[in-house]
């Protein structure tokens, strides 16, 4: 795992400036929805993923940093989380949440290596 929960692995496969929208988002023991923004920014890199009526149509925030493979070929992206440590995250509100470094403290804390908060801005 990354020692920044907000950076890619260098193993996950991730491609510089590849648009991720739309890739489908595959959790340990399931299909969780499909990429609806990322972000690629230094320290704050993440996915926001619609879940569909998996949650009833609400959307997660994934750290960069719980991704483990990408496939472009088929248009998937592998986290290293379940469909219940997703669902028991900090809920995520894109108006209140993007932006937001108490909650990317939060969140990076549920989701971390151990290692603080890195500074960087979703």
């Amino acid at each position: 795992m990354s020692d920044n929960i907000w950076g890619y692995r260098e193993t996950s496969g991730r491609l510089a400036n590849a648009d991720l929208t739309g890739y489908k988002v595959e959790a340990t023991d399931g299909s969780i929805g499909k990429v609806d923004k990322h972000s690629d920014e230094v320290d704050s890199s993440y996915i926001v993923v619609d879940t569909g009526p998996w949650i009833f149509g609400k959307e997660v925030l994934l750290p960069a940093g719980t991704v483990s493979r990408i496939d472009t070929n088929d248009q998937k992206i592998y986290v290293d989380r379940t469909k219940e440590q997703i669902k028991d995250a900090p809920e995520f509100d894109r108006e209140k949440h993007l932006g937001n470094a108490a909650y990317n403290e939060e969140l990076g804390t549920y989701y971390g290596t151990g290692f603080p908060f890195g500074g960087g801005r979703v």
